[in-house]
């Protein structure tokens, strides 16, 4: 279990070393962008609550009691920088309990692994932009979830410890067609596997592939691989299509063709990147 440990540090510390600090500022703008001006959906029941929520694949919600708080102004600022997650807000305390609720709070949902996370009472004291703009990035995690240095800490945070990799170029041609393939797919392992999108020409993804002793050459590729236990196994392709996604993932449920990093001089050698 320690080397198992030891070895889902390390692809952790392999996927986010190195980063510089503006890239984190990046992935954050490249969030914002122009729109018309929305507002989070008042939610004044359970049932309106439990639709509202359903209906998205990232739902935030502010159960606030009390509507004076910073935190408010604040919440409602979010809505126009994540334009890919739904907003609402509560004050009922019907709703409140039904979510296991006291005082104010601030709760992401995800539809993938069906999880609530909620900010704490004394995080909500003190939350600022900063603060809650990164629990909403890391956290944000879709049926596809585009890998980046703040993504990367909700997948690894994430109940789900099979996740499926797309390696491929998103400037290459038939890449939409691609893309709306894999989503397909992703519907299939709803709660069963995370699919992750990885953009083969960022520079940075270079030592995720590299781990998967991918080649340029060998993509497009799909990557699965399991957090428990450091399977792992990959699948070079021309295209996605939606059956060979499923083939690959329910031969490695199966347990065919897993491979294991177990050569120790191996991960020594990784370990100095």
């Amino acid at each position: 279990m320690e080397a198992t440990q030891s070895t889902c540090l390390f692809l952790f510390f392999l996927l986010t070393r190195g980063l510089p600090p503006e890239v984190a500022a990046d992935v954050q703008e490249s969030s914002d962008g122009p729109s018309a001006a929305q507002e989070p959906v008042w939610l004044t029941d359970v049932p309106a609550a439990v639709e509202f929520i359903a209906a998205a694949e990232v739902a935030v919600i502010g159960f606030f009691q009390d509507l004076e708080i910073p935190a408010v102004s604040l919440f409602h600022s979010m809505v126009q920088k994540f334009q890919d997650v739904s907003f609402g807000v509560s004050t009922s305390s019907e709703v409140l309990i039904h979510y296991n609720i006291s005082g104010n709070t601030i709760s992401l949902f995800r539809l993938v692994d069906n999880e609530q996370l909620n900010l704490a009472s004394e995080d909500i004291e003190s939350i600022d932009d900063i603060k809650l703009s990164r629990f909403i990035e890391i956290n944000n995690l879709h049926l596809v979830t585009e890998y980046n240095p703040l993504s990367v800490v909700g997948l690894f945070n994430s109940l789900i410890p099979i996740h499926l990799l797309l390696i491929i170029n998103k400037a290459s041609p038939g890449y939409e067609e691609n893309m709306h393939r894999y989503q397909k797919a992703a519907k299939l392992f709803q709660g069963k596997i995370l699919f992750i999108l990885v953009d083969s020409s960022v520079k940075g993804n270079g030592k995720l592939i590299s781990f998967f002793k991918l080649k340029k050459s060998q993509l497009p590729a799909l990557a699965i691989y399991q957090t428990v236990d450091d399977k792992w196994d990959t699948l070079p392709i021309t295209e996605v299509s939606e059956a060979q996604v499923q083939n690959f993932c329910d031969g490695f449920l199966r347990g065919e063709r897993l491979r294991e990093n177990d050569e120790s001089g191996e991960k020594a050698q990784k370990v100095e990147l």
